[in-house]
């Protein structure tokens, strides 16, 4: 198989791994591109037996050397870490399985960071991608037996996955609209019946922008939170709703560039999380 030809039939496999991986777009990009020009200066293709798994363990093992290397980064990280945000702009894009929606929500990319490296590898491979243990094996330099029990124990960690509104959900799509109204209109009392009492407000700035440090908890402190915010933005602020990571959300622009990227969570019909990055960096592959 040529290089454009394997380019076209295993970019969108090894994008969604390392990006499951990593919360980068970016940095998923680079490794993505390098695993390919590794392959184009092969100099006997006809010894790869199986290029779709030489791709596969090559971006892998970047992403966990990646991982490794950005940990120091990741400790003295100012604020809430979220990963780079996917915006799409069909929210019910029928291409893209609900099981594959949830693997790439916010919420489900924060449970991954539970996990060490190699167990990341092994749990995606396995749970998302449908990896055999043996396949497993020879990416990430396990035994069989090993890549099992790595299984097993790193499933255990991801077994609190948040019971979340289905991302095609017709219905949420238009609360997570008449929220927004809310609080453009500034109505305290509509933004706060909409959210659960003890909904978690996540906000990443990454110390370039203003942002809130920590979580905010319960509806009354979100609310006012929210309510500030929107007092601020200038008066040419526009507003779009998005597929953010495979659920309903919205973008903020300012000046025609996307400013603040937001995603929510709804359990039991209200609004229980709220992701919100505003961190010019994890913006970059949006305004470009």
């Amino acid at each position: 198989m040529e290089t454009a030809q394997a380019y076209r039939t295993y970019k969108p496999l090894l994008f969604s791994l390392a990006y499951r991986m990593l919360g980068s777009v970016m940095d998923a990009e680079d490794i993505v591109h390098e695993a390919f020009l590794l392959l184009g200066a092969a100099s006997d293709k006809t010894k790869i037996n199986n290029i779709k798994a030489y791709l596969c363990k090559i971006v892998t093992n970047r992403c966990i050397d990646k991982l490794r290397s950005a940990a120091k980064q990741r400790e003295v990280y100012i604020g809430t870490w979220l990963p780079e945000p996917i915006v799409e702009d069909d929210i019910n894009d029928p291409s893209i399985s609900l099981e594959k929606k949830e693997t790439i929500s916010t919420a489900f990319l924060l449970l991954l960071q539970q996990l060490t490296e190699v167990e990341r590898a092994v749990f995606l491979l396995r749970e998302v991608f449908q990896y055999d243990y043996d396949d497993i094996a020879s990416i990430v330099g396990r035994s069989s037996t090993n890549c099992r029990q790595i299984f097993h124990r790193a499933k255990k960690g991801m077994m609190h996955r948040p019971d979340s509104v289905k991302p095609n959900d017709d219905h949420s799509n238009i609360y997570l609209e008449k929220f927004a109204q809310a609080v453009l209109d500034g109505n305290m009392d509509l933004v706060h019946a909409m959210l659960k009492k003890d909904a978690v407000f996540y906000s990443d700035g990454g110390g370039k922008v203003m942002a809130a440090l920590r979580p905010i908890f319960s509806a009354d402190h979100i609310a006012r939170f929210l309510l500030g915010v929107i007092t601020k933005l200038p008066a040419n602020a526009t507003y779009q709703f998005k597929n953010v990571n495979g659920s309903p959300g919205m973008i903020v622009m300012i000046d025609g560039r996307i400013d603040y990227v937001v995603s929510f969570e709804v359990n039991d019909g209200k609004i229980a999380k709220i992701y919100m990055v505003s961190n010019p960096d994890k913006l970059n592959h949006l305004n470009q």
